[in-house]
């Protein structure tokens, strides 16, 4: 792919265009079945910088970035000067005379608006109070793996429209899927993204691909209100009776950490009708898709 159509920075999932994330998830796929054939970041340090607790994201990009033959830089929130000041533009400025990329968890979006406007590498958002990018490629690899092609396929969300459903709106939207969201009124995810919206989950569903959620309580949210989210999604709980209502062999996904009992039953959660688990192992490989394609093109610009 010439280096003009790629972009610099991956922040909400948009800035692909189809056949850009067509080729991100073949390039996903042969990393899965060769792990260790790409050695884009020979020699090279990614900075890792979680503001947020993580185990997928960090495991996933700490490994990643070590097969493609890199040095993973894990920075916590704490560890950096910004806790005592120093600007966003710096830390940019800084960063990108060391390492080939940047990576970034945030409860911030402006940071992560910041950190990109300065940064002379590549930044990706390894989550953020609206976008969860990676979690989305990831999610598609594990559709492709299913189905083969996804152009046409359906996808139902259920529960909170929150950053996850966001970004599979703007990325199962550019992989020609019909995207449908299920949730109740004040937790709707907003028009605009490419979604089907309802409040209701057996019509979200109905003849669906594959039905998928993400916990009603997030590290995000104020635990004050947590008795109140959990009985306003309580409807949206998936289990065997809503996956009956999807297509023949469709199947759930759950971005995780999950709350058997909750948002998916324990069921379905440790049974044969998800692929939940296959998401959790595809994050290394799109993401480190993902990186090569961004460091690649970086490299050619110069």
């Amino acid at each position: 792919m010439p280096a003009l159509e790629t972009p610099l920075h991956f922040l909400t999932g948009a800035e692909l265009d189809a056949a850009a994330l067509a080729s991100l998830l073949d390039r996903a796929a042969a990393l899965k079945a060769a792990p260790l054939s790409s050695r884009v970041l020979d020699g090279r340090a990614v900075a890792l910088l979680f503001q947020k607790p993580s185990t997928r994201t960090r495991t996933s990009f700490e490994t990643g970035v070590f097969e493609l033959g890199g040095h993973p830089m894990v920075l916590r929130g704490e560890e950096l000067q910004i806790t005592r000041g120093e600007s966003v533009r710096d830390t940019a400025l800084v960063l990108s005379r060391h390492v080939a990329a940047i990576g970034l968890r945030t409860g911030s979006e402006e940071e992560l608006e910041e950190l990109a406007a300065h940064a002379t590498v590549p930044v990706v958002n390894m989550l953020s109070p609206l976008h969860h990018p990676c979690q989305a490629i990831a999610d598609l690899e594990t559709l492709r793996e299913a189905y083969g092609e996804l152009e046409g396929r359906v996808l139902a969300y259920v529960g909170d429209g929150n950053n996850v459903a966001r970004s599979l709106a703007v990325l199962g939207g550019l992989a020609g899927m019909e995207v449908r969201v299920a949730a109740p009124a004040g937790y709707q995810l907003e028009d605009g993204w490419g979604a089907v919206l309802t409040d209701d989950p057996a019509e979200a569903v109905a003849g669906a691909d594959a039905v998928y959620t993400d916990v009603w309580v997030s590290m995000s949210d104020d635990e004050s209100s947590a008795a109140a989210r959990r009985a306003a999604l309580a409807p949206y709980r998936i289990d065997d009776a809503l996956l009956d209502r999807a297509a023949p062999g469709a199947f759930a996904l759950h971005c995780l950490p999950a709350h058997p009992g909750e948002e998916i039953t324990e069921a379905v959660l440790y049974g044969d009708r998800q692929r939940i688990w296959d998401q959790a192992e595809n994050r290394r490989h799109a993401q480190k898709a993902l990186l090569e394609l961004l460091v690649s093109a970086a490299a050619e610009r110069g």
